[in-house]
């Protein structure tokens, strides 16, 4: 039943745009969620965490600190989904889920201009230079977006090789800072100048 379960999620993933992970505010997080949260990103989707039978809580004001903390520590891959609590019993905060789709739709779409892109890489450089390995420093030459769902940005740099995980990281905070990717994943490949 459970493998059954999966292939029906992972058909949904392929199907959709925009994917909404529906956690039941009884049972907690389980591990199948965290699961298809990572699926859904490998896909390339739009993501908006919904955190449903909100009208079964004690006390709304309480909980929804409980729960943003908990999404924070459970799903720290995923910081740029958005958490929505609804009820789809009594249809409460129903009304706040579709505006997050469509967030996450819109920015999944999104297309950033080569020039404004490569002056946000050009600062984050300055800001903060790529650490040295074996007296080799990361150069990074231009940058463009190659396509969209999920946004893909190619970066051209002298020798991919010296790309640090943690400074991956940092330039994706940068640009995500700059333009609104929140609700998508963002892809940033890294290529050797003049590779395809």
């Amino acid at each position: 039943v459970e493998k059954y379960s999966l292939i029906r999620s992972l058909r949904a993933i392929e199907r959709s745009d925009v994917c909404c992970l529906v956690i039941d505010a009884e049972a907690g997080i389980i591990e199948h969620d965290k699961h298809i949260a990572s699926y859904a990103i490998e896909a390339g989707k739009g993501l908006v965490i919904v955190v449903n039978k909100w009208d079964t809580v004690s006390d709304p004001n309480i909980d929804i600190k409980y729960w943003k903390k908990l999404v924070e520590a459970e799903f720290q891959f995923i910081p740029y989904a958005k958490l929505v609590f609804t009820s789809a019993k009594t249809k409460k905060r129903i009304h706040t889920l579709m505006p997050e789709i469509i967030s996450a739709y819109e920015n999944n779409n999104r297309e950033v201009k080569t020039s404004l892109l490569n002056n946000v890489i050009v600062e984050a450089v300055t800001l903060h230079q790529p650490p040295s390995y074996k007296g080799k420093r990361l150069k990074i030459y231009f940058s463009t977006q190659v396509s969209t769902n999920p946004p893909t940005f190619n970066i051209q740099v002298n020798s991919k090789g010296l790309v640090h995980f943690s400074y991956e990281r940092y330039l994706e905070n940068k640009i995500r800072e700059a333009f609104d990717f929140t609700g998508t994943p963002i892809v940033l490949q890294f290529k050797n100048k003049g590779e395809q």
